[in-house]
């Protein structure tokens, strides 16, 4: 009678454990009491493990490749000959605005690898997770970034220093980092926001160039 209801308890046990794991669509998210309620994906996409780099991806694009430059760019044929996410005659094709300012999720990274509610964070989604989180630099298994720990349930995920690539080449992995957001940069739509950061420094809701391959972290909601 002891060994059964020890079994009991043992198989009890390991059913809420399962269960408490949170994960959407088969990937894992932590909940860091934030006020939107946005939840934060523990890995990059194209990651399996918190420690893994992933892949990397320009700007509005979903399929990652070998060289990120103007010349390779899906939406823009050179800084003011954008075919889609325009703000600005300026920069547009032939006078060519749209006024989206939003990834819609058939451009969205995240959503297009994990499907769901996953999508990319918005500019404000990364400006709320600086300024309700630490961010310290630490090492994890080997790889350099930020524990992000939430001031508010003591719950952390972990951001890569991935670096990014330019043309063909990687640079800055160990060193720095660029995440992208699903927001553009309204005043100069060639740009969107993202969060970049190294050592000693977080830059959040910089603008940088759509076609830099950039890592995604992905949300949901």
């Amino acid at each position: 009678m002891k060994k059964t209801a020890f079994l009991i308890y043992y198989l009890s046990a390991a059913i809420l454990i399962s269960c408490t794991k949170n994960t959407t669509n088969g990937h894992e998210w932590v909940d860091l009491g934030l006020p939107s309620g946005t939840k934060w994906a523990t890995c990059n996409v194209g990651a399996s493990t918190p420690e893994s780099y992933g892949d990397y991806f320009a700007w509005g694009e979903i399929e990652k490749k070998d060289i990120y430059n103007i010349n390779t760019y899906k939406y823009g044929f050179s800084y003011n000959q954008l075919t889609k996410y325009c703000t600005d005659t300026l920069y547009g094709l032939d006078g060519f605005a749209d006024n989206q300012t939003i990834l819609k999720l058939t451009d969205d990274a995240a959503h297009a690898a994990w499907g769901g509610n996953w999508r990319m964070p918005t500019a404000a989604e990364w400006k709320e997770l600086y300024q309700y989180c630490e961010w310290i630099w630490i090492t994890l298994n080997g790889i350099n970034g930020y524990k992000v720990k939430s001031k508010i349930n003591g719950n952390s995920i972990f951001l890569l220093a991935t670096g990014f690539y330019f043309n063909g080449s990687l640079y800055g992995a160990g060193n720095c980092a660029n995440y992208w957001s699903s927001s553009i940069d309204t005043e100069y739509p060639f740009g969107a926001a993202c969060i970049g950061f190294e050592a000693d420094s977080v830059i959040i809701g910089e603008s940088w160039y759509r076609f830099w391959g950039y890592s995604v972290r992905p949300v949901c909601e």
